[in-house]
C-alpha cells in the first residue's frame, strides 16, 4: 500500500504567536467533523492539549480552534507537572476518554514520562483527570517510562501498544532515552495488565520505536509506528521515520518497514522528519495524520491511503 500526502492542515507559525506546536495529532472522529487534539508547547520545555475540528470531507479545512488548554499541569511533584501530550482518544457511553503522555523532569536525565487518563462529558470540549496518577506506569519489569498509547476495542478486550523506555545513551552531553513498543490488556480501559511483551524490537541497539497506531483490514492488523536513532535525530541523519509491521493476533508483529508507504518529503515541511503518526478510518477512507520537521514545530499534515486490490490487507 501507498500514502498519498494531501498537505499540511495546521501551521503554528501563522496562528498570532499563541500556537508554538502542533504535536502528536490524535483524532476523534464526530458526526460533523474530525476533532484533532494535540499538544501545544506555552512554555519552553511545557507541553499542553488543545485541539482544531476539521472538516470529515476535506481535513485540510480548519473548522474551528480551541485556544485554552483541555487540562491543567499536574501538582509539583506529580507524574504530568510539567507535560500533557494527547495520544488517544476514545468514546465510552456518553463519555470521551482522553489518554495522554504525562511528563515530569528528571535529574540525571531530561525527563520522565507515565500514561493518564482525562474524561470529557461534553463531547471532547473539556476534560478532567480521572485519577492525579497514572494508569499505565513503570513496573519491576519496565523500569524506566512509560508512553504513547493507542488502543484497540475487540470483543469486549481492550488493547493497547505503547512506548516503553529501556534505558538511556550518553550523547553530546545529554543522555537521550531509548523505548520499544510493548502490548498491554485490559477489561475495562482503566485497570491494565502488562505481561512484558514486546512488540515491535529495535533493529539495532540504539534505535527507538514509539508511537503505534493500529487498524484491522480483514483477518490482518496493521501497525504504522516511529523510529530515530539515539544520536543526531533532531533533524539529522537518525531522525524520525515511520516504520510498519502487520500482525494475525494482536501481538506477534512482522516488521517490514519497507512497506510503511510514506517518508518524508524532497522539500518543505516534512523534508527532515516524519512522525507520531495516527491512523483512522473515516468512511470508507483510512487517513493517516503526521508531524513533520522540528517535532510539530511545522504543525502536522494527512494522508490517504491506496491500498492494492483493496482486499482488506491481504497481499
Amino acid at each position: 500500500m501507498q500514502w498519498v500526502k494531501r498537505g499540511r492542515i495546521l501551521n503554528p507559525s501563522v496562528c498570532s504567536g499563541w500556537l508554538t506546536h502542533a504535536q502528536g495529532p490524535t483524532v476523534l472522529a464526530r458526526e460533523g467533523c474530525l476533532r484533532i487534539y494535540f499538544a501545544n508547547r506555552p512554555q519552553p520545555n511545557i507541553s499542553a492539549p488543545s485541539f482544531v475540528d476539521v472538516d470529515r470531507g476535506d481535513p485540510a479545512k480548519i473548522l474551528s480552534v480551541n485556544r485554552p488548554p483541555l487540562l491543567e499541569l499536574g501538582d509539583r511533584g506529580s507524574f504530568d507537572e510539567f507535560g500533557i501530550v494527547p495520544c488517544e482518544v476514545v468514546e465510552q457511553g456518553d463519555e470521551v476518554w482522553l489518554y495522554y503522555t504525562g511528563w515530569s523532569r528528571g535529574t540525571t536525565v531530561t525527563y520522565l514520562l507515565s500514561i493518564g487518563l482525562a474524561v470529557s462529558r461534553d463531547g471532547g470540549v473539556t476534560f478532567k483527570k480521572a485519577y492525579p496518577g497514572p494508569i499505565v506506569d513503570r513496573t519491576k519489569h519496565e523500569p524506566y517510562m512509560t508512553m504513547a498509547p493507542f488502543i484497540l476495542r475487540e470483543a469486549g478486550r481492550w488493547h493497547m501498544w505503547y512506548a516503553s523506555g529501556i534505558g538511556f545513551h550518553e550523547t553530546q552531553g545529554k543522555h537521550e532515552p531509548r523505548y520499544i513498543i510493548k502490548y498491554a490488556s485490559s477489561a475495562n480501559g482503566i485497570d491494565w495488565h502488562q505481561p512484558n511483551v514486546t512488540c515491535i524490537a529495535p533493529r539495532t541497539e540504539l534505535e527507538s520505536n514509539t508511537r503505534p497506531t493500529v487498524i484491522r483490514r480483514g483477518d490482518v492488523y496493521h501497525m504504522w509506528f516511529c523510529y530515530r536513532g539515539a544520536e543526531d535525530y533532531r533533524g539529522g541523519r537518525n531522525s524520525y521515520r515511520i516504520g510498519y509491521a502487520r500482525s494475525a493476533n494482536l501481538v506477534d508483529w512482522e516488521r517490514n518497514d519497507t512497506a510503511a508507504g510514506i517518508s518524508v518529503s524532497g522539500q518543505g515541511w516534512d523534508s527532515e522528519i516524519i512522525t507520531y503518526p495516527y491512523v483512522i478510518r473515516v468512511g470508507n477512507q483510512d487517513l493517516m495524520f503526521y508531524n513533520g520537521n522540528g517535532f510539530g514545530a511545522t504543525g502536522f499534515g494527512y494522508a490517504t491511503a491506496t491500498w492494492e486490490g483493496d482486499r482488506g490487507g491481504q497481499r
